[in-house]
């Protein structure tokens, strides 16, 4: 790339002649700044006097481009090389400056993958986000945690490929809860052979790539040959997972005409606000889509903002083979030509499809439309406080689904752990969940939140619930390192965790976050619509807990002790009391006295009088 650099001098009145006449014609980026330095556009230029120039033939122009020129009293151009060169500058330069007439798309965290380990010989299907510099191969990217959950949920069911950390593989001496429930083959204790889990690894593999046909029909043959080797029980373990995978297939109706790569985007605007949509095909599998509003300035058209959402999203983000657009866009050609060469391969823009193609862009429109009337209903609601807590709080994503867990007890009485479930629609109480606490030592808080943890997520290991995008704690340090030990221990992947501390003071607005991977807590705003969120999030896994103790201390505290006395029914417990006057005058007959009761016979009187009496 080539620099040059030409600059203006700063004055009251700007007279863009001296500058325009001394701009080269060449490829290049300009930027115009106002009186106080800041830049408030940049652009690309296939000739930067022309098209600078532009901007100041026969006087100020009126609408966006017209405020713009008013406030221009800079103008800096940096000469490329190249078309491409400029393009991805400009966008670079976007990032830096966030000028105000420019259409600027919030810079996200990395999209999930799934990672496929290459250097075990056991590999591990496991949830990934960071940096693609990595051994093993990534499938993806998808557009949420949940996806990439769901899909790795459904590997492990098909094919039984271990999720395990290397190091947990490696200290087993019997299977662990995933064999347990069949989602793993055990090969961390010998029960899976190396070519049989080889298979499994290259089907999987071929089933994310979108070729779940050559799947079926591999293992057919492999059920025929076991069948003629008189192995049925063999050829029946593959008889179940064709009929699975074929269940799956009709899930994904249409999901093999398409192999490729392909993302489709729309945009929607409304009251001057402008919402993109992408949804993601991955091997001719819809996985789902994601919205974003970025800033715009008024009188921005759409074609603009999907322009432009298109060269700044995907200059720093894997590129698929295919990109669908739901409309036209200004130099397409150039955007093709910048993106092949990012990513080392032809990739193709189009907007004028038909078919499966046209479905999906019309789903992608309608996305848009939701999209947009979603984020102006919402501003001051809900969504807008979960977006704030994604953005706050450092997450990949907006997070669609919290839950919360509390203990409570009396000096460790009656101990009972809640779970409160909130979603985009607010509290959700029909997942509400408590848990009766057993076999801890009282007043053991952290023992507490492990068992109720691990009875939660087991469930929902096993399907029976959905796993949330976030996991909330009432407490700090301790109760967070419970939270991972579990999340590890149950190999759970893509649920941030993050322990809610109401700080030394313990006055609202000093809460201290403890989030998973991070040594120290930091404090959010004070009245910030994020923390206002997260207190009432709390507040209500306490609400829930402490009405669940109470319940269960009270129906504790009314339970007769004589209902502990094996054989000792109602009826003959209501003889005893009427016959001394009471459980008093029950607490004080011998053996003999309670013997000759109508019913009790001396064995059971025995029974009674040690309960009552346990010293003696």
């Amino acid at each position: 790339m080539t620099d040059k650099k030409i600059s203006a001098p700063e004055s009251e009145e700007f007279n863009p002649r001296p500058v325009l006449r001394r701009l080269p014609h060449r490829p290049g980026v300009y930027l115009f700044l106002n009186g106080e330095g800041a830049v408030v556009y940049v652009g690309k230029a296939r000739d930067l006097r022309k098209r600078v120039s532009s901007y100041f033939r026969a006087g100020i122009p009126g609408g966006k481009t017209g405020q713009l020129v008013r406030r221009v009293r800079k103008i800096e151009v940096t000469v490329t090389g190249s078309e491409g060169e400029a393009l991805i500058l400009e966008n670079n330069l976007i990032k830096e400056h966030r000028p105000r007439f420019n259409v600027l798309l919030r810079d996200d965290k990395s999209y999930p993958f799934i990672h496929l380990s290459s250097e075990h010989p056991y590999p591990r299907l496991s949830f990934y986000r960071g940096t693609r510099k990595i051994e093993g191969r990534l499938f993806g990217p998808y557009p949420s945690a949940g996806a990439v959950r769901e899909t790795l949920n459904l590997l492990q069911k098909l094919f039984r490929i271990r999720s395990c950390e290397d190091s947990f593989f490696a200290h087993r001496s019997r299977p662990c809860l995933q064999y347990q429930i069949q989602r793993c083959s055990g090969p961390c204790v010998g029960l899976v052979s190396g070519n049989k889990y080889s298979d499994d690894v290259s089907h999987a593999v071929q089933f994310l790539e979108g070729r779940s046909g050559e799947v079926v029909t591999d293992l057919a043959e492999k059920m025929e040959a076991a069948s003629k080797r008189l192995e049925f029980e063999e050829a029946a373990r593959f008889r179940d997972q064709i009929n699975r995978l074929k269940t799956v297939q009709q899930q994904f109706a249409g999901a093999n005409r398409d192999r490729g790569d392909i993302d489709v985007l729309a945009v929607a605007e409304q009251a001057g606000v402008h919402c993109v949509a992408v949804m993601f095909v991955r091997g001719g599998r819809n996985l789902g889509s994601r919205t974003w509003v970025p800033r715009t300035s008024p009188g921005t058209r759409e074609r603009e903002v999907l322009g432009a959402f298109v060269a700044q999203y995907y200059l720093g983000r894997p590129i698929p083979n295919e990109i669908l657009l739901a409309g036209q866009v200004d130099e397409v050609e150039l955007l093709e030509l910048a993106l092949s060469e990012r990513a080392g391969r032809s990739v193709s823009i189009r907007h004028r499809v038909r078919g499966e193609r046209a479905r999906w862009i019309e789903l992608a429109a309608e996305n848009a439309r939701h999209g947009v009337e979603l984020h102006i209903a919402s501003q001051a609601g809900m969504q807008a406080q979960l977006e704030q807590i994604g953005e706050r709080l450092g997450l990949g994503e907006t997070p669609a689904r919290i839950e919360c867990f509390d203990i409570s007890h009396t000096a460790g009485e009656a101990t009972v752990a809640s779970c409160v479930v909130f979603g985009k629609e607010g509290p959700l109480k029909s997942d509400y969940r408590r848990f009766n606490i057993a076999d801890v030592p009282a007043g053991d808080d952290y023992g507490a939140m492990r068992q109720a943890l691990m009875r939660r997520y087991t469930r929902i290991k096993r399907g029976e619930a959905q796993l949330p995008d976030l996991l909330m704690v009432d407490g700090g340090k301790g109760q967070l390192a419970e939270a991972v030990r579990v999340m590890d221990e149950l190999q759970i992947e893509g649920v941030e965790i993050v322990a809610i501390s109401k700080g030394r003071s313990r006055r609202p607005g000093q809460e201290q976050v403890f989030l998973a991977g991070r040594e120290r807590p930091f404090i959010l705003r004070p009245n910030s619509p994020a923390l206002l969120l997260i207190q009432q999030i709390r507040d209500e896994a306490h609400r829930f807990a402490i009405a669940g103790h109470r319940q269960r201390r009270g129906k504790r505290r009314k339970r007769s002790v004589l209902e502990d006395v094996k054989g000792l029914g109602p009826k003959r417990r209501t003889m005893l009391l009427r016959e001394f006057g009471g459980l008093h005058g029950v607490n004080a007959a011998s053996v003999e006295d309670l013997a000759r009761v109508k019913g009790i016979s001396r064995t059971l009187a025995r029974l009674v009088y040690e309960t009552l009496h346990p010293e003696s």
